[in-house]
């Protein structure tokens, strides 16, 4: 009898502990999930080092939290962000001062942007443009995870992708280019 509910105790334990894994490490978590679930492909070989060739915009989660992202063939760093969650794919912009979304970014992460938000106006390589304020819950990349990042909402028509900005960049430990590659540490 205590045999079983020493092993009843430690499936209890085990099972609380799955949603602190995800929510410290989500992209992990889920390479851990799809690897259990799905079998290797040929193309899926192990990465020896964290020197591993690597294509142009790729993201190389190294060790500790650190994350690497090679420049596109424009020289932008381009990588899949976690937004409150969300996956979403994002240019890191070391010139803008927020993280900038658009509207329809905004809700599909679950912001609560009104019409009547918008009453601040900003200046964007497209000229002035209306905007809401936010805080985004939490912004991933890799294994570095940020909470409570002030963002700016803009229009759809005034924004059409996801800018990382300076009010991300500044929460972390260093960030840095060299020879083509952004390397962003926690």
């Amino acid at each position: 009898m205590l045999n079983k509910l020493i092993v009843v105790g430690f499936c209890a334990g085990c099972a609380a502990s799955v949603p602190i894994l995800y929510q410290a490490n989500p992209d992990t978590f889920h390479k851990l999930v799809k690897s259990a679930v799905e079998e290797p492909t040929p193309e899926q070989q192990p990465i020896a080092s964290a020197q591993a060739t690597r294509s142009s915009g790729a993201v190389s989660d190294l060790s500790g939290r650190k994350v690497s992202l090679d420049a596109d063939s424009r020289g932008h760093f381009v990588a899949d962000f976690r937004i409150n969650g969300r996956k979403v794919e994002a240019m890191v912009d070391t010139g803008a001062t927020l993280v900038a979304i658009n509207l329809t970014t905004a809700r599909r992460i679950g912001l609560p942007i009104n019409p009547e938000d918008f009453k601040y106006s900003v200046e964007t390589a497209n000229g002035t443009a209306p905007a809401a304020t936010a805080t985004i819950s939490s912004l991933a990349i890799g294994r570095i995870h940020i909470e409570n990042v002030n963002a700016v909402v803009l229009q759809d028509k005034a924004l059409s992708n996801t800018l990382i900005g300076v009010s991300f960049l500044n929460r972390l430990g260093k960030y840095q280019v060299e020879n083509g590659t952004l390397l962003l540490t926690q």
